[in-house]
């Protein structure tokens, strides 16, 4: 990947192309529920009583129960309202309005989209001003859509299947023929993704992503792999990625960078995964890479 045009060879984002609207294929899947029914799964899934979101959504609990039990039609308004208090991911929220009878609201557009090119080009600023460390934009399954130029030298040795379109972020990292021969942690690093995973599964039902959680805790551990404990944890501020390199053995942590306010679906589900050296000696060998 040539470092000063650090999108073409891990992802592109030209490459989401999105139905119009992103509840289509969501909505089909759930065409025999009613909107009761699919409220009622995502006021149980955050944990929530009916007395509470009724308290939260300024409603009362008899008309709450009647638009769970299919007794009341709720009007689009009230079904963002409730949405709105639940939490819902703007994608679930589309297949909550077709469910009601509703035209879905948001958009999903493809990151070339003419609409979206500031936020791509904000992508692109980050992504790029974030070497010489590796950063990379993943979608809600976590394929790489974009990334910079530091990466390419952690992953030159892995599977070229996995780096076959649509490259996914955790299996490069789990594989057995990715990364993870190479993480010196790789107990403490695939336990950290799992519940990451696990949370977002939590939070977001989907399906695609719970068959990549049962995927990837399927995975063995690699050969040679330190036996499975707990690091002492006094000397670090967050769970590290530890990995073996032609430059030596680098520890990074993580951060995730999000899109505050969308309402588009696609920029809605994008992140931006950034890793900062967690000791002087990664900081000093990147930059000598750079150099």
């Amino acid at each position: 990947m040539d470092p000063a045009h650090g999108f073409a060879r891990i992802g592109d984002m030209s490459t989401l192309t999105p139905t119009p609207f992103a509840a289509i294929a969501l909505a089909a899947s759930d065409s025999r529920r009613s909107v009761g029914e699919l409220l009622r799964e995502w006021r149980m899934r955050r944990r929530m009583s009916q007395l509470l979101l009724a308290t939260e959504a300024e409603i009362s609990t008899r008309h709450l129960s009647f638009v769970e039990s299919g007794r009341a039609t709720p009007s689009r308004e009230m079904v963002m309202h409730l949405a709105e208090r639940l939490d819902v991911p703007l994608r679930e929220r589309n297949a909550l309005l077709v469910a009601a009878g509703y035209a879905p609201l948001y958009r999903e557009r493809a990151l070339d989209d003419p609409q979206l090119t500031a936020a791509r080009e904000a992508v692109e600023l980050v992504l790029r001003g974030h070497e010489p460390y590796p950063a990379l934009a993943v979608d809600r399954h976590w394929n790489i859509v974009a990334s910079n130029g530091a990466l390419a030298p952690l992953i030159g040795d892995v599977s070229p299947a996995l780096l076959s379109a649509p490259v996914n972020a955790l299996r490069l990292s789990l594989h057995p023929e990715g990364i993870a021969p190479r993480i010196l942690n790789w107990h403490a690093w695939r336990a950290h993704l799992l519940a990451r995973l696990q949370r977002q599964i939590e939070a977001s039902a989907d399906r695609t992503l719970i068959e990549l959680h049962d995927e990837l805790a399927a995975y063995p551990a690699p050969p040679g792999a330190e036996a499975a404990k707990v690091e002492p944890m006094r000397h670090h501020i967050a769970v590290p990625l530890r990995v073996r390199t032609a430059s030596g053995d680098l520890s990074f942590y993580s951060t995730t960078t999000v899109f505050g306010t969308p309402v588009d679906i696609t920029l809605s589900e994008l992140a931006i995964e950034a890793f900062f050296p967690a000791d002087t000696q990664t900081a000093e060998a990147l930059r000598l890479t750079r150099d």
